[in-house]
């Protein structure tokens, strides 16, 4: 079984007030602790997204609960309804671990990214993260700093702070 329809099933499942169990073979499979994001998209237009950004549970789990998340608790959407579920696509993006960006000024840290690194912002309570895909949206290192910035709660120019923290992640997509 594939990700993306582990999730899918799960969703279904949920619906119907059931909890999908996969089967040995795929829990098998994907035993290994890792994170990842399931994204929904409708129509072509974000839908909801959720993840982890450190492994703390198999990935096959990682893939219900944050597909669960994905679709009925991100706050920035009304939950998915039984409707949406048949248009609705889903990607899962598995992460690699992060690996802290060393920098010593803004424009090292412009130096050190790249658009194929998905970037964590860390900033005392404040994290925020864009996966690789948001490059596609948001092609400008610069303005893609001040995104971040902006998700994390901070203003758009936080990310020039010496007292920021970023990390880069890659991702392995399923869709």
């Amino acid at each position: 079984m594939k990700l993306t329809e582990l999730a899918r099933k799960t969703l279904e499942a949920s619906f119907n007030n059931e909890k999908f169990e996969p089967d040995a073979e795929t829990k098998k499979k994907y035993s290994e602790k890792r994170a990842c994001f399931v994204t929904l998209t409708l129509n072509g237009e974000l839908r909801g997204c959720v993840g982890s950004l450190e492994a703390h549970q198999e990935l096959w789990k990682d893939v219900q609960d944050n597909a669960i998340n994905a679709a009925f608790y991100d706050t920035r959407f009304f939950p998915l309804t039984k409707e949406e579920l048949d248009k609705i696509k889903i990607e899962v993006s598995v992460l690699s671990p992060s690996e802290r960006i060393e920098f010593s000024s803004p424009q090292e840290l412009l130096e050190k990214i790249d658009n194929k690194m998905g970037i964590i912002l860390k900033k005392n309570f404040h994290t925020a993260t864009f996966l690789p895909q948001v490059w596609e949206q948001i092609p400008d290192k610069i303005r893609f700093l001040e995104e971040l910035s902006l998700k994390a709660g901070l203003n758009k120019d936080a990310w020039k702070d010496a007292e920021i923290w970023f990390y880069r992640v890659s991702v392995e997509e399923e869709s």
